[in-house]
Order: C-alpha cells, then structure tokens, then sequence
C-alpha cells in the first residue's frame, strides 16, 4: 500500500465491514461520522456517541481528527468541543494504526480507563478523584441526556439496510402535515 489515499479508503472500508454505523459527510472519503456505543462494564453502557472523524491529506502517517459531537461526561474529553486527549492519537500515532483500531481499542479504552491527571475538562477530573461513586453517576445521567441512540439517528438494535430501506418506502408524507385536515 503505497498511497495514503488507497490506504484510506482500504482503512474506511475496514470500518465500514465492522458493526459501526459510519455516516459520509461529502463525497470525499476525508469527512465521516461513526457511532460508538459505550464500553459494557462502564458507566458509559447504553450510550451512543457520534464521533466526528477527519483523516488529513497524510493519513495513515499524520493522526486523524477525532471528536465526539454530543456530550460526554469524561475527563479526557473537552465538554464544549468533544475533542480528546488521548496520547496515542495526539502524540503517538504510528502508520501501523488504523481506524479500526481507533473505534474498537483507543476510544474504548479511553472510556474504560479515564486519565484524571492530564484532563481536558477539570470538573469531570476533579470529581472522579474526589467521588468515583458521584462521577458514575453524573456520566450515566450524561448518558441518559446526551446520548440516547435516538439522539445519534441509531436504535438499541441495529438495522439491515433492507429493514431500513423497507420504512423509508413506507413512510408517508401525509404524516408530516401538522393542523387539522379539511373536510
């Protein structure tokens, strides 16, 4: 693979094969979306999150960009903006990576293990430090207000794309007219 652009569309389609739902952005193969369900055995379970991915002209050699578009209560997650701090995308990254491991091993592991001490968003630190009992619980109500599948456009169960294709058919312009129907 000696092109960055074959070696991104071979990553993206990686992912693409996997069970995360991945959103184009513009034609480029450069812009996605991924939705990430929250690690079983973390308070982060039964939340999904849309994450932004931008992968630079460089990619596999430079880091892509990554960061969550709804909230997330997290440490290593800047609340405002959902960009991340985490050392093997900001500082460490090696070509040997690839997306997948990006949404299968970093990002759950991020959410597994919190790094108090290097935070992006200091009262989610500070609290985690000072109450673990207290920062589970604010995560989860984060989770149940930010994060619900209807809130990234996914459901609890996924979908095949002929279920999908099959309501779309069957959805019906009548029901978007709001008021009452004229006799």
């Amino acid at each position: 693979m000696s092109s960055p652009s074959k070696r991104r569309e071979m990553d993206l389609m990686k992912l693409m094969m996997t069970d995360y739902k991945v959103e184009m952005i513009n034609d480029g193969l450069q812009d996605f979306y991924v939705h990430l369900h929250g690690p079983s055995d973390s308070p982060y379970h039964g939340g999904v999150w849309k994450v932004r991915v931008k992968l630079p002209d460089a990619y596999p050699y430079k880091a892509p960009s990554i960061g969550f578009l709804n909230k997330i209560y997290h440490p290593n997650v800047d609340e405002v903006s959902g960009s991340i701090c985490l050392d093997v995308i900001n500082q460490t990254w090696s070509p040997m990576f690839d997306l997948v491991n990006v949404f299968e091993v970093f990002l759950p592991q991020l959410l597994l293990y919190p790094n108090p001490s290097d935070p992006l968003n200091r009262e989610a630190a500070a609290l985690m430090m000072r109450d673990q009992t207290a920062y589970e619980q604010r995560v989860k109500e984060y989770c149940q207000r930010y994060a619900k599948p209807e809130d990234v456009g996914t459901t609890s169960g996924e979908k095949s794309s002929d279920e999908e294709l099959s309501e779309d058919e069957n959805d019906s312009s009548d029901e978007a007219v709001v008021g009452p129907v004229d006799p």
